[in-house]
């Protein structure tokens, strides 16, 4: 299975392209007399000023010619959707099969059943992931909340490969050892990561999340 995003991709940006033609450096109405005097150079930015405020990321940014990126919340969100949803499933499954990790007799813990409630969680949360992203970009509550995953080198829809990456890095804890406390951490990082609101799994996968209406 090919890395790549298909070359049909809607979401993928186009190659850059010299607009102008030549050289930049070419000036076809020759050499023009200067004032000394003059200073038309506009004025530096200010510092620290936000790459990605009013003006948007600038033409060298892997961002330009992408959507905005999301904003946090809304990821977040997004998120709560999908675990409700795909811990109605889990839930449902476990219960069927006889798996379930809790148990109110402290003294009787199977941990064979524990182990197999853990391996049914990372198994559908990483396939929810994997599958419904492959497709576009989103799982059920990022379509909700209008929000997409892209690759960020080229805006497109990430390959089954890059959510792989994402999803375990994401669910394996999860499910494993950490839970929530691990969600937490791996997705609230976006609050703080600069300048592409990453969270950890993103990082890994190299991919952004970016608002799609």
């Amino acid at each position: 299975m090919s890395t790549e995003p298909p070359d049909d991709d809607p979401f993928r940006k186009p190659p850059p392209t010299n607009q102008g033609g030549g050289s930049p450096y070419d000036n076809p109405q020759g050499p023009q007399p200067q004032n000394p005097y003059d200073n038309t150079a506009p004025p530096p930015p200010p510092y620290n000023s936000d790459p990605y405020g009013a003006g948007g990321p600038g033409p060298g940014d892997p961002l330009a010619g992408m959507p905005p990126l999301a904003e946090s919340g809304r990821r977040v969100l997004a998120r709560i959707i999908d675990m409700v949803l795909i811990g109605i499933i889990v839930g449902l499954l476990s219960w069927a099969f006889d798996i379930t990790s809790f148990s109110t007799d402290g003294d009787n813990i199977n941990a064979g059943k524990q182990a197999g409630s853990s391996i049914l969680t990372a198994v559908l949360y990483i396939a929810y992931d994997v599958i419904l992203m492959s497709r576009t970009g989103q799982t059920l509550g990022k379509r909700l909340l209008k929000l997409r995953v892209a690759n960020l080198d080229n805006g497109a829809t990430p390959s089954a490969q890059t959510n792989l990456v994402r999803a375990l890095v994401l669910w394996v804890p999860f499910a494993f050892c950490c839970a929530c406390i691990w969600t937490a951490i791996c997705g609230g990082w976006s609050f703080f990561d600069k300048p592409y609101k990453q969270g950890l799994h993103d990082k890994a996968a190299k991919t952004v999340v970016v608002s799609s209406g």
